[in-house]
């Protein structure tokens, strides 16, 4: 998956918006609450979620790992996007 990809399937969510935090974040939001945060700049493309419901289910998947500044609110880690590849395939 591409952050173009990632980017298309965010924006189909209603409400959400898409600005830069932190001078090279694309955060993902909704009524001016982050749900997705994106590294484009890095290699691989990493990201982080807040699945409320499969926190616990995808911090012990390879590949994902506990946000330690934001695991208070239940985000998680993605070391690579494409990891998305089979779950939004299949959505």
């Amino acid at each position: 998956m591409t952050i173009e990809d990632l980017q298309a399937i965010c924006q189909r969510l209603p409400g959400t918006t898409e600005d830069i935090k932190w001078d090279t974040h694309l955060c993902f939001n909704v009524g001016g609450k982050m749900y997705l945060v994106t590294s484009p700049d890095e290699v691989p493309t990493t990201a982080s979620i807040a699945p409320p419901e499969a926190f616990e289910t995808l911090e012990s998947s390879p590949g994902f790992s506990r946000n330690k500044h934001l695991v208070r609110y239940g985000w998680v880690n993605m070391d690579n996007i494409h990891l998305l590849t089979h779950a939004a395939t299949t959505a």
